[in-house]
C-alpha cells in the first residue's frame, strides 16, 4: 500500500543525469561486495537488497516508502549482463567488472538498450491495483510493448518538458501503442477490487490512460528515469490522477500505481545519447557537490592512510571498504593484507589505483604506489589451474612408465614415486592411453 503524504500537491523536479552515474557506481560496488540478493525464481530483489540499494543512492529513492530506483537497479544489472545470479546472490560478470572503471554514461546507455530488448520482468506486474494479470492468455508479449515506449521516448525533443498526458496523446497519434490486453475477452479478466463488478471489460472501464498509460509510466519512471535518461517532475502518487474514478472500485483505490505521481518529463543529454538522437554525450555541468567530490575529495598519506576530506559518495565508501581497513569515520588504512584480501575476493587493484588517481589533486605518495605495486606483483604468482585426479600406482616402475610413455605423458604429471596428477578434462584420454599400455585405471 502506498502511504499518503501530508502535502498531496507537493511537486518535486528531479534531475537524474548525474545522479544515475553516481548510483551506477554505488550499485556495482554493492554487487562486488556480495550484498545484492534476488529470487532465483522471479529474479526480483529481496527486501534487504532494496533497503541496501536505497541507502546507497545519491539523493535517495524518488519516494521514501515506495521503492522505484532501489527495486530497478538489481534488475537492470541482470538485464545488462553486468551481474548474474548464483545461489540467490548477484555477482559481477566480466562486463560488470569492466564497468567499474568505464565511463558511466556508456554503461547507462547500454543498460537502456538491453532493458528494451531483455528486461527481466513485465513492468505492468508492478501495477498491483490492476488484478487478474496472472490468468492465462491475458497480457500481450512484453517486448513489443517495451519497444513502443522506447520509440516514444526516442521521439521526444531533448531539453523540452512534456507532461505525461501530452505524451500519451502524442503516442496514440504516432501509433505507439503498448497494448496490454491480448484480446477483448482478456479485458474481462483484468479488474479493480472485484473480478465481477470491477472488471475492465465493461465499456468505458479500460481507457488508454488506465492500461497503456500506466505501463508507459512504469517503464519511464522505474527505468528511464532511474538510468538518468529523463528528468522528472513528480508528486506523491496518491490522488495524482483521477482517470480511474468512474470504474467500479475506484472510490476505494488511492491510486492505480506508484507511478501515478509522474507529471512531466524532459529528455536530457544522457537520454538523447542513449536513444540515439546524438552520437556523442555532451553532459550538463555536474552539481556543485559532485564536482567538489571529484576534484580533491580524498587525501592519500605516506603512511598508507586514505582520508575523506569532505565526505564521500556511497560508491567511493564502498570501494574503499573493499580494499582498505576502515580505522575512523573518514579514514581507511591500506595494508598488504587488505589489498590481497580484495584480490582474493575477485577485485582488481587497477580499480583502486584508477580511483585514487582520479580523486586526488596530487600524485600518490611513493610509499603507496610501492605498496600497490608489491601487491600487484604477487597477483598471479600462485594460480589455481583447476581440479585434478590423483592416480596411485602400485610401484615406482609403473608410475615411471606412464609418466614417460608417449601416449600417456601428455595427460599427466608425476608426483613423487607412486602418484600421477591428471587434469579433470584429460582423465578420459589418460584412461584410454593407460589401458592401451595394459594398465586399466581401477
Amino acid at each position: 500500500m502506498i502511504s499518503d503524504h501530508d502535502e498531496r500537491d507537493e511537486h518535486r523536479v528531479r534531475t537524474t543525469e548525474h545522479e544515475a552515474q553516481a548510483n551506477l557506481k554505488a550499485v556495482l560496488q554493492l554487487c562486488a561486495a556480495g550484498r545484492l540478493r534476488c529470487s532465483e525464481k522471479t529474479l526480483r530483489p529481496s527486501a534487504a537488497t532494496v533497503k541496501a540499494v536505497a541507502e546507497a543512492l545519491s539523493g535517495g529513492d524518488f519516494y521514501a516508502e515506495e521503492p522505484i530506483a532501489s527495486f530497478a537497479w538489481p534488475l537492470l544489472l541482470q538485464a545488462g549482463g553486468l551481474a548474474e545470479l548464483a545461489s540467490g546472490k548477484l555477482a559481477l560478470t566480466a562486463r560488470g567488472r569492466a564497468a567499474l572503471t568505464k565511463p558511466a554514461h556508456e554503461t547507462l546507455a547500454l543498460l537502456w538498450r538491453r532493458w528494451l530488448s531483455r528486461g527481466v520482468i513485465d513492468e505492468f506486474s508492478r501495477v498491483e491495483a490492476i488484478k487478474g494479470q496472472r490468468a492465462a492468455n491475458v497480457l500481450t508479449a512484453v517486448k513489443p510493448r517495451r519497444t513502443q515506449v522506447g520509440a516514444a521516448l526516442a521521439a521526444c525533443s531533448p531539453g523540452e518538458w512534456t507532461d505525461v498526458d501530452t505524451l500519451f496523446r502524442t503516442m496514440r497519434k504516432a501509433g505507439h501503442d503498448p497494448r496490454i490486453a491480448r484480446t477483448e475477452r482478456a479485458l474481462w479478466k483484468l479488474y479493480l477490487e472485484d473480478p465481477e463488478y470491477g472488471s475492465l471489460g465493461y465499456d468505458g472501464f479500460h481507457n488508454w490512460e488506465l492500461l497503456q498509460g500506466r505501463y508507459t509510466l512504469a517503464v519511464l519512471f522505474e527505468y528511464a528515469a532511474v538510468l538518468g535518461l529523463i528528468d522528472v517532475d513528480h508528486r506523491p502518487p496518491v490522488g495524482a490522477r483521477d482517470d480511474y474514478r468512474d470504474n467500479w472500485g475506484g472510490d476505494w483505490t488511492d491510486c492505480i500505481s506508484r507511478y501515478d505521481g509522474l507529471l512531466a518529463l524532459r529528455l536530457n543529454p544522457l537520454g538523447a545519447y542513449a536513444t540515439g538522437q546524438t552520437a556523442a554525450y555532451l553532459p550538463t555541468p555536474a552539481p556543485a557537490d559532485t564536482a567538489r567530490r571529484s576534484s580533491g575529495g580524498l587525501k592519500v598519506l605516506p603512511n598508507h592512510d586514505v582520508v575523506a576530506l569532505d565526505g564521500l559518495a556511497p560508491a567511493e565508501g564502498l570501494l574503499l571498504d573493499a580494499f582498505a581497513k576502515r580505522t575512523g569515520d573518514r579514514v581507511w588504512a591500506l595494508t598488504p593484507a587488505s589489498l590481497l584480501a580484495a584480490v582474493d575476493a575477485g577485485r582488481d587493484l587497477a580499480e583502486l589505483r584508477h580511483h585514487l588517481n582520479a580523486a586526488t589533486t596530487v600524485p600518490l605518495p611513493q610509499t603507496v604506489t610501492t605498496l600497490m605495486a608489491d601487491a600487484a606483483r604477487r597477483v598471479g604468482q600462485v594460480r589455481d589451474t583447476g581440479p585434478v585426479h590423483l592416480i596411485e600406482c602400485a610401484d615406482p616402475a609403473v608410475a615411471a612408465l606412464l609418466a614417460t610413455n608417449r601416449r600417456t605423458r601428455a595427460h599427466c604429471t608425476r608426483l613423487g614415486e607412486l602418484h600421477l596428477a591428471v587434469p579433470l578434462d584429460r582423465l578420459p584420454a589418460f584412461r584410454k592411453a593407460a589401458l592401451a599400455q595394459g594398465y586399466p585405471v581401477a
